[in-house]
């Protein structure tokens, strides 16, 4: 079955750090580029990060660049999205991305939360 799962977060304080995960399963992982993007409350899910699908070159929008970090694990079919000096802004549920086969491809989300 094809599928993506992510996992990981929860609630931190401004100027923490979370890292979440994406589990991919039913296709070959390798061979596609991963993205992460996230949905704050009341707002359009956007693209947050994305990596090449060797893992070595990757991309940030600019309300991230320098803060999070997007790596992949092409051994265990995983995808990460490290995230320091976290935000209020940050808020939002965090999704992986695939396009398989033509078709966008995401996980269930995974809800991150930002307040003191």
């Amino acid at each position: 079955q094809v599928q993506l799962a992510e996992s990981g977060g929860g609630l931190v304080q401004p100027g923490g750090s979370l890292r979440v995960s994406c589990a991919a399963s039913g296709f070959s992982f390798s061979n596609y580029v991963m993205r992460w993007y996230r949905q704050p409350p009341g707002q359009e899910r956007a693209l947050v990060a994305r990596v090449s699908r060797d893992g070595g070159a990757t991309t940030y929008v600019d309300a991230v660049r320098g803060r999070f970090a997007i790596t992949r694990d092409n051994e265990k079919n995983m995808v990460y999205l490290q995230m320091d000096n976290l935000k209020p802004e940050d808020t939002a549920v965090y999704f992986c991305n695939a396009q398989v086969y033509g078709e966008d491809l995401w996980g269930q989300g995974t809800q991150v939360t930002v307040s003191s």
